[in-house]
C-alpha cells in the first residue's frame, strides 16, 4: 500500500451509515452478500451489503457518485484491472499482480479509494486447506486477472515451475511476468497442448469462466491422473470438473477460495489492513461458510 492507513475498527454506531457491495458484469450469482452478511453478524455490525451489476467503463463513475455511506467495494469479473488503475493506492499483492479486487474509501482523502487483492491470500489458504501446500508443478488456465493472481498464489506455496495455457498467447503476458519475477521456470502455450503440458504436473488451476471450460481438451488420462482446481464455483460442477469427475480425477471447486478472500476483504472492511484478524474469527469463518455451503 503506497499509503499507510490504520483507521481502527468501526464502532456499531458507526455502522449504522455504512454500506458495501460487490461490483460486476454478470453478478447476479455472487454469493458474495451471503459471506458478508454472515461475517457482520457475527461482529455485531448492521452494516449493507448488496451487488451492482457494473462494467469497466462505469466504475469510475460510480466511485465518483458514492456517498459518504459507501465504505468499499468488493470487485470481480471483469473489473480488477479498472480498479487497479483506479485505486489511489494499493497494496503489495494488488501491485504485484496489477489487479484490485477491493476498494476501500481513503480514510484520510475520502474522495480517495485504497485497493487490494485478497484472490491470491484467498488462493493460497484454500489450496492449503485442501493438500496442494507442496505443489511443485503446476498449470494455470487462462491469462486474466485471477490466472496472475493464480501464479502469485503458487508461488507464494513453493511451486518452481508453472505452464500457463491460453487459446492467444498475448493474453498470457502479465502472468508471464509474474512467474518470471517469482523466480518460477515459466512456460506458455495454447490449450490444445494441455496433455502435453501436464506430463509430470500435480495440479492443474483453472481460471477459466465455468461455460468457456467446457471446451478445453484434456484427455482421459490427463484428467484421471492430475488433479483440478477450478476457481468456477456456480454453477458446481463446472463442466471442466465435471468431466474430470467422469474420468474418475479429483475436482475442487473455487468456492474455498471465494470464502477465504471474502474473510480477507472483511478484514480490510473492519481494520483497514487485510494483515489484522477479527474478532472471534474462527467463528466469523464458520459463519461464512455455513452461508454458503
Amino acid at each position: 500500500m503506497r499509503r499507510e492507513s490504520r483507521p481502527g475498527v468501526l464502532t456499531v454506531a458507526d455502522a449504522r451509515t455504512r454500506q458495501l457491495a460487490v461490483l460486476g458484469s454478470p453478478i447476479a450469482h455472487s454469493r458474495s452478500p451471503l459471506l458478508h452478511a454472515a461475517a457482520y453478524g457475527v461482529l455485531g455490525l448492521d452494516w449493507g451489503y448488496t451487488r451492482f451489476e457494473c462494467r469497466e467503463e462505469g466504475l469510475a463513475r460510480l466511485l465518483h457518485a458514492a456517498g459518504p455511506e459507501w465504505l468499499g467495494y468488493s470487485l470481480t469479473m471483469p473489473l480488477k484491472r479498472v480498479a487497479f488503475e483506479l485505486a489511489s493506492g494499493r497494496d503489495a499483492v494488488a501491485t504485484a499482480t496489477g489487479a484490485v479486487n477491493t476498494l476501500r474509501r481513503d480514510p484520510e482523502e475520502p474522495g480517495r479509494w485504497l485497493g487490494w487483492n485478497t484472490d491470491v491470500g484467498g488462493l493460497v489458504r484454500a489450496l492449503g486447506e485442501q493438500g496442494f501446500a507442496g505443489v511443485e508443478r503446476a498449470l494455470v488456465l487462462g491469462g486474466g486477472a485471477t490466472a496472475t493472481s493464480g501464479v502469485a498464489a503458487l508461488a507464494a506455496l513453493g511451486a518452481r515451475s508453472v505452464a500457463i495455457l491460453v487459446r492467444n498467447p498475448a493474453r498470457a503476458e502479465e502472468p508471464l511476468a509474474l512467474a518470471t519475477e517469482a523466480g518460477l521456470d515459466a512456460s506458455v502455450a495454447t490449450l490444445d497442448s494441455l496433455d502435453e503440458a501436464a506430463v509430470g504436473a500435480d495440479l492443474v488451476l483453472s481460471t477459466l469462466p465455468g461455460t468457456a471450460s467446457s471446451a478445453v481438451p484434456a484427455s482421459e488420462a490427463t484428467r484421471a491422473s492430475v488433479p483440478l482446481f477450478d476457481v468456477a464455483y456456480d454453477p458446481w460442477p463446472s463442466p471442466l470438473a465435471a468431466s474430470w469427475v467422469a474420468a474418475g480425477g479429483r475436482a475442487e471447486s473455487g468456492l474455498p477460495m471465494l470464502v477465504h478472500q471474502a474473510l480477507l476483504q472483511v478484514r480490510i472492511f473492519v481494520h483497514g489492513d487485510a494483515s489484522a484478524e477479527l474478532p472471534d474469527e474462527d467463528a466469523v469463518l464458520e459463519a461464512m461458510l455455513a452461508a454458503v455451503s
